[in-house]
């Protein structure tokens, strides 16, 4: 399993970024791709997930609101829309895949998004 992250920048507080996650390899409907994040000095948190079959989304209440996750089954990507962006959703974003929610078993390489005040 590969999951390789790409989208991220430097922005200004307000902008958006669009994050993107292509996976390799079969998804089964059952899986539940997402991601997390983690800034400097700080443990890698939820940010948002979605599984694969049914397209149900989950949020955490930081970003509900701003981010909305979407995915292409065809393409097996991921994308996370990332609106009215904050500094403190300054991090290293990383594309999750696993089988429960917040409870990824594989991680991507990480996409730096720094958005500054």
């Amino acid at each position: 399993v590969q999951l390789q992250a790409s989208g991220g920048g430097l922005v200004a507080a307000g902008d958006s970024l669009r994050l993107s996650c292509a996976a390799s390899g079969r998804i089964f409907s059952s899986a539940v791709m997402g991601w997390f994040r983690q800034a400097p000095g700080k443990e890698r948190e939820f940010v948002a997930e979605v599984r694969w079959g049914t397209s149900r989304t989950y949020y955490a209440d930081s970003v509900k609101g701003r981010f909305t996750l979407s995915r292409d089954t065809a393409d097996n990507t991921m994308y996370l829309q990332m609106n009215s962006l904050k500094p403190e959703d300054t991090a290293i974003y990383y594309c999750t895949r696993g089988v429960n929610i917040r409870d990824p078993v594989y991680w991507g390489q990480g996409t730096l998004v720094t958005v500054s005040s």
